[in-house]
């Protein structure tokens, strides 16, 4: 069977769905790859890499004949298609901004797979995508609100005096939020975080930051993330927040549940109890922002001289690992659809709806929107 992987369309878009180094786990599988040339260009991958790895690269319409399509964002309704009836697309594909895409899927008999709806379970982990991908956005919240700040970030002791150490605060502790701290951690500074699952408190501390404790009730939901909270739950929370994000230098946020609005954790009025020349870091910008008045892509300076950036494409501006990362998630479960007789690949891949992963992640197949179990 044909694995293509087309180059991405989306503007600012960076990464590629597979890198050189992994090709060879899909030849030996028995399986065809071609890349469309110049498909990781941006992310530092040459199409010699490609062809030396034993990929085919080829110019022009590359969908055309494919048996799976491998792509960071969804193909567009146009490009689904095109593609022949029980073509296989794997990408990150978001039941509530996708539809178009989706649609289009159902209408061209195409098996769309969303990295979106991999379970989170631990047999899952090495294909979870939005796991690996928030690491990087969460190493590069620090670095962002570092350059930024105009402030060192460690503690210097200098022959002119002592430079103190700038004050990070970090609000959720999921994988972005714990990249965010380590990293804030490794530049020097002194970091606090909050989460609404308590149950995080062991893995901040395990980083060397504070956890500050709100003792409001627990908001523990399923799949690992926080379930929602109530408006005088949200209220009283930030009420409570609003003194330690005054006395930080750096703010980074990072509270998102995928396919759903970001919650709105800071407001502008919390902002402006922020000292001039503080940095906010909003990593949900794109889904809504959790912080009011943060726009993704841009960098906004408040009436009291804080800057406030919004993240947009954050993975992207790391293409080079973040491809990596993304390719091993990808072709983990790929090769879990790769089928073997006697031990010996086939070149053939089957969705086996029998498994709880590809069972959650399918969102379409054989002409027909799914749901789990069904």
């Amino acid at each position: 069977m044909r694995i293509v992987v087309p180059k991405e369309t989306k503007a600012g878009e960076l990464r590629v769905a597979l890198v050189p180094d992994i090709i060879s786990k899909l030849t030996k599988a028995g399986l065809e790859v071609v890349i469309e040339s110049n498909a990781g260009r941006s992310a530092e991958y040459s199409d010699k890499q490609f062809s030396d790895a034993g990929a085919q690269v080829k110019s022009g319409d590359v969908l055309a004949g494919s048996d799976v399509v491998l792509s960071v964002q969804p193909l567009t309704a146009t490009q689904m298609k095109t593609l022949k009836k029980g073509a296989i697309t794997i990408s990150f594909l978001s039941p509530s901004t996708s539809q178009d895409s989706i649609d289009a899927a159902v209408s061209a008999g195409v098996t769309a797979i969303s990295l979106e709806m991999v379970p989170r379970i631990s047999r899952a982990q090495s294909m979870d995508a939005l796991t690996s991908q928030a690491l990087c956005a969460g190493y590069k919240a620090s670095l962002v609100a570092a350059e930024l700040s105009p402030k060192f970030f460690p503690l210097l002791m200098t022959a002119a005096g002592t430079v103190t150490p700038a004050k990070v605060v970090v609000l959720g502790a999921g994988v972005a939020g714990l990249q965010a701290i380590a990293t804030a951690k490794r530049l020097g500074a002194v970091v606090s975080a909050y989460d609404v699952r308590p149950a995080s408190a062991d893995e901040v501390k395990s980083m060397g930051a504070k956890f500050i404790n709100l003792e409001l009730e627990a908001l523990e939901g399923a799949g690992g993330y926080a379930r929602e909270m109530t408006e005088e739950r949200a209220n009283k929370q930030r009420e409570l927040l609003t003194p330690y994000i005054a006395s930080a230098d750096v703010l980074i946020t990072t509270a998102a549940v995928p396919g759903r609005t970001a919650p709105r954790l800071v407001t502008a009025q919390m902002v402006s109890q922020m000292m001039p020349g503080s940095v906010v870091v909003d990593l949900a910008s794109e889904t809504g922002g959790n912080v009011e008045g943060s726009v993704a892509g841009e960098i906004i300076t408040t009436s009291g001289g804080v800057k406030i950036w919004g993240g947009k494409d954050v993975p992207s501006q790391l293409a080079f690992h973040a491809s990596m990362l993304f390719s091993r998630n990808v072709v983990n479960l790929l090769l879990l659809m790769t089928k073997n007789i006697d031990g010996k690949p086939t070149g053939n891949i089957e969705p086996d709806f029998g498994d709880e992963i590809i069972d959650s992640a399918t969102l379409t197949h054989n002409g027909s929107k799914r749901e789990k179990g069904k």
